[in-house]
């Protein structure tokens, strides 16, 4: 384990209509010793009021993940798109050249909560691209989005894999980052990682060892990252 990031210790900016949890610097929030990891830049934990939401506002050359955890996402871009989100559901949107879009609570009665999650790109200057797709879990280490797109995955600019892990108590989820990094981020339950005790809202990166990660007597949910190795 060579990082590790407690829930809560994490930036926080509260708008009003807006709580969001930020795992790594993000916005009016800095912290020098918290940038990332490997190519993944952004974890955002936001919870957003009824009826509220991102005004238009634009990205370039920046992969974007939102995973809806709770209510639905009302999302509209300059490509055209004009989609809602629902819970359980990801959506991909590569900014590449350019690209506005707006992020909207689609209920006037129920809060969203959304994991928004940005990787920084292998290449510049791409055309912006958007996908969206509910992904059916099918193991304890499901992929959602990956380099090529294989199986039910959605395909990423990037030589990064995400995996979406469900384990039942007991259960244990085994990888390992020899010459990779990685990155585990907790959404729901708690586990034991060597002599960590991660719970919602942790997260930890690990580079060359292994993963040995156990779920402890209740369900748990968590995002694993595969990522390119970090260069000294």
């Amino acid at each position: 384990m060579i990082y590790l990031r407690s829930a809560s210790e994490r930036g926080i900016s509260n708008l009003g209509w807006l709580e969001s949890k930020h795992s790594f610097s993000f916005g009016h929030y800095y912290d020098p010793e918290h940038m990332g990891f490997s190519v993944l830049r952004v974890i955002n934990d936001d919870t957003v009021a009824p009826g509220s939401g991102f005004d238009t506002h634009g990205h370039q050359d920046m992969e974007i993940i939102s995973y809806v955890l709770e209510g639905a996402i009302e999302h509209r871009d300059s490509m055209g798109n004009h989609f809602v989100i629902p819970a359980g559901d990801i959506q991909r949107l590569s900014a590449g050249t350019g690209i506005t879009h707006s992020e909207f609570n689609h209920s006037g009665r129920d809060v969203l909560k959304f994991l928004q999650i940005w990787i920084e790109p292998s290449v510049a200057g791409i055309k912006p691209d958007y996908e969206q797709k509910t992904i059916v879990q099918t193991e304890l280490m499901t992929p959602i989005i990956t380099p090529n797109g294989v199986g039910d995955s959605m395909k990423i600019n990037q030589d990064v894999s995400v995996y979406r892990v469900v384990l039942n108590g007991g259960e244990e989820l085994t990888s390992n980052t020899y010459e990779r990094s990685g990155y585990l981020h907790v959404i729901d339950g708690e586990g034991e990682l060597s002599d960590a005790h991660l719970s919602s809202g942790d997260g930890v990166g690990l580079m060359n060892e292994d993963l040995k990660f156990e779920a402890i007597d209740q369900p748990l949910t968590a995002l694993w990252f595969d990522l390119p190795a970090i260069e000294d």
